[in-house]
């Protein structure tokens, strides 16, 4: 009688299918692409049941999403699960599905070996087991992303001979204009248009982005807002700085289109006129090369971004009257007054010269009050101590990432097997690193050096508030400026009690006796 040997149990691995395409055309179909992704992917895994495999239910699919990095739900979903040790092999239809990046496979790579998952490419044949098959695979990777950077490079001289010839390339829509549906041209909007010439105008009257945005938050304008294909709202914010500067600087106002430095005709209508836009820029390049200086503070407002209304919580703006082509009476004026009438604030204005005798008064009696004196250096002496102890335990984390990376390298460097791509990417960024946490290591010396100079110089601090007054009298207004900044955080005035509080700035006595101490001893 002849007995037969049982079969022995097969492993059972766990494959997960994971599919990818890059942009959202066609996704809307019964049958997609990432359908016929899996589909392969399953039909491989039932060729290999009999090795053991199975196919897992759960569906990896990113749909709209590039190969070029990590950032994709689904992704991220399957990394989840394998560090969890539920995946034994991935199975794609090609690799680059996975992803175009080299780096990013690397570190993929470096995932799927610590937890012993296989990776598989449907129509690529090749064996992470062995050298030559890893060989093979970076080979084929190297050429996914090339062919991704290709295609960027493709994108970006389509756009930029689309410019080049006026045509309307995509983004954002502005302020002006909305984009034709079916021709994805710029149409002028009528009422939106003349909200930019408004916009142009007041900003030449006022030669000033903060006062102009002040004038378009009184007529409550915003920016422009649309809505995506996938009927998401955006914008519709108030405007600041930078979003003004942008509008006042476009040329498709003057019906041109711009590709980094150059500037084409368009084929949209203009809706600024020539003169205007030549004007605004001729203003905004005055402002610049003066850093705004003359618009910003002409009339040496000494507490300008630092005087508050403590009643409303709100700014006090610096501005004045004029008689006869000049001004002769300046004071500061609260926000809430002006946007909500004068009856809704007890403080409303006061006057500029008044108040600022007072901060300047406050600011010279610290010198002449030995006990006032005394506390605030040793309150300043502290807060340097404090930076010392901040700063040392800043320099040993720089220095214990240091020798950390130092170690990794070295073991890294031993390896001696030239197809390990993960290694060697891994010794690159390490190095980067590194030299990162070098610089990060030099700064942080030079920032203890200053802390402990700090510590060190009571006297001189001592010195330098004692000779507030012989100072302040031979400083420039600009001068005068920049010295209250450094020591004043903020002023508080209360006009329904008449009372005047002074902030004053933490470490704003070190950063005085370093800046301007230092300055007058040599």
């Amino acid at each position: 009688m002849t007995r037969r040997r049982a079969p022995e149990p097969v492993n059972r691995i766990r494959c997960a299918v994971y599919t990818r395409k890059s942009s959202e055309e066609g996704l809307e179909q019964e049958f997609n692409s990432l359908d016929a992704q899996r589909e392969s992917g399953e039909a491989y895994i039932r060729s290999q049941a009999g090795e053991g495999w199975v196919c897992l239910p759960d569906r990896y699919d990113d749909g709209g999403f590039t190969g070029g990095n990590m950032e994709r739900p689904a992704l991220r979903r399957l990394m989840a699960d394998i560090e969890a040790g539920r995946v034994d092999c991935v199975v794609v239809y090609k690799v680059d599905r996975l992803s175009r990046s080299l780096l990013d496979f690397a570190r993929m790579m470096g995932v799927f070996e610590k937890r012993a998952v296989s990776f598989v490419s449907v129509t690529q044949q090749f064996n992470t087991a062995s050298s030559m098959g890893r060989l093979v695979l970076n080979v084929l990777l190297s050429f996914a992303q090339f062919e991704r950077e290709i295609i960027s490079e493709r994108t970006r001289d389509k756009i930029a001979a689309t410019r080049r010839k006026g045509k309307w390339a995509g983004g954002h829509p502005i302020l002006g204009y909305d984009v034709n549906a079916t021709t994805l041209k710029l149409e002028v909007n009528e009422a939106e248009a003349e909200q930019v010439r408004w916009i142009f105008a007041a900003y030449l009257e006022r030669q000033g982005l903060i006062d102009t945005i002040r004038a378009i938050d009184a007529r409550g304008w915003r920016n422009k807002r649309w809505t995506t294909r996938k009927g998401a709202s955006i914008g519709g914010k108030r405007f600041n700085k930078t979003s003004l500067y942008r509008l006042l600087t476009n040329p498709a106002y003057l019906g041109k289109v711009r590709y980094k430095t150059e500037v084409h005709e368009g084929e949209h209508v203009a809706i600024v006129d020539q003169k205007v836009w030549a004007a605004v820029q001729e203003r905004i390049r005055a402002n610049a090369a003066s850093n705004g200086s003359h618009l910003r503070n002409r009339h040496n407002a000494l507490l300008r971004g630092l005087l508050k209304c403590a009643p409303c919580r709100s700014a006090m703006g610096h501005t004045y009257s004029v008689r006869d082509g000049k001004a002769c009476y300046r004071y500061y004026t609260c926000h809430n007054a002006q946007s909500r009438g004068w009856h809704d604030c007890p403080s409303k204005s006061v006057p500029a010269e008044e108040i600022e005798r007072l901060v300047v008064d406050q600011i010279r009696s610290i010198g002449t009050n030995q006990q006032l004196l005394d506390s605030i250096v040793r309150q300043t002496v502290k807060g340097a101590r404090q930076d010392v102890a901040d700063r040392e335990r800043g320099l040993r984390e720089a220095e214990a990432a240091i020798a950390a990376l130092r170690r990794e390298l070295r073991e890294i460097a031993g390896d001696p097997d030239p197809t390990n791509t993960a290694a060697i990417l891994r010794l690159s960024d390490l190095r980067d690193r590194l030299r990162l946490a070098y610089e990060k290591q030099q700064h942080a010396e030079r920032e203890l050096d200053a802390a402990r100079l700090m510590v060190r110089d009571e006297r001189a601090m001592e010195d330098a508030i004692r000779g507030f007054h012989a100072l302040w009298d031979n400083l420039k207004p600009k001068e005068r400026i920049r010295l209250v900044s450094l020591l004043v955080e903020r002023v508080d005035y209360n006009g329904a009690e008449g009372t005047v509080t002074v902030t004053f700035r933490p470490g704003g006595i070190s950063a005085w006796t370093a800046e301007y101490a230092g300055e007058e001893a040599a």
